[in-house]
């Protein structure tokens, strides 16, 4: 499994729970993002590679505001997410609608970010997932700027580098170290098997500690 697609396939039917569980089996229990990291729209799946940027606050308008960010949204491809680190800033909509729209029409799959979006009256409409903090009417314009791309970028105690892979749900969110992405993509889909033979077990009435001996799901 070494393709981009491939990868973006195998994630698809996948969920964070479960993820999380294979990481704890390989030794990368601490994968989880934070967890008021949160769906701020109706699409709440998310699914993709890593563009990471760092933004910081500002107190004045820069020289060339919204400079890297725009740069980040025309060097994203398809399948990538904006992995923005904030600082955990709720001063502003560090996320907006027309952002949202030039990343649609080039397949850019969400927004990750810790800080808040704008314009979602907009943007619930665009099937979109946006994770982050909350909602803010207040221009990102001299409040809060990029000001690195593709760098490694921090939430909590996780570590997320340009290129990893993530997925979100409403769960919340799990970064896979690309160390053992492909052994934890087979592993998520073999437990995911395992976890609908047994919801049909559970549900047919079988004891649950029948069920846990045989398979050592729960």
């Amino acid at each position: 499994m070494t393709t981009h697609e491939n990868i973006l396939s195998a994630l698809e039917p996948l969920y964070a729970a479960v993820v999380c569980d294979v990481l704890d089996s390989l030794g990368y229990p601490k994968q989880a993002l934070p967890h008021n990291l949160r769906p701020l729209t109706p699409a709440i799946q998310l699914v993709g590679r890593a563009f990471t940027a760092r933004a910081t606050a500002v107190h004045e308008v820069p020289a060339a505001p919204y400079k890297l960010e725009i740069e980040a949204v025309d060097r994203m491809t398809a399948g990538d997410i904006l992995v923005a680190e904030c600082g955990g800033d709720t001063t502003c909509g560090f996320w907006g609608e027309l952002l949202t729209t030039a990343c649609l029409y080039k397949g850019v799959r969400g927004v990750l970010m810790d800080a808040c979006t704008r314009d979602v009256w907009k943007i619930k409409e665009l099937d979109f997932p946006v994770f982050g903090l909350g909602y803010h009417p207040a221009d990102s314009k001299g409040r809060m700027d990029i000001v690195e791309l593709e760098c490694p970028v921090r939430f909590g105690d996780v570590e997320v580098r340009h290129g990893d892979y993530l997925i979100g749900d409403e769960d919340g969110l799990v970064a896979i170290p690309a160390a053992v992405l492909t052994e934890a993509l087979t592993l998520a889909a073999e437990k995911v098997s395992g976890e609908n033979v047994v919801r049909k077990e559970l549900a047919a009435g079988v004891p649950m500690g029948e069920v846990f001996q045989r398979y050592g799901i729960l």
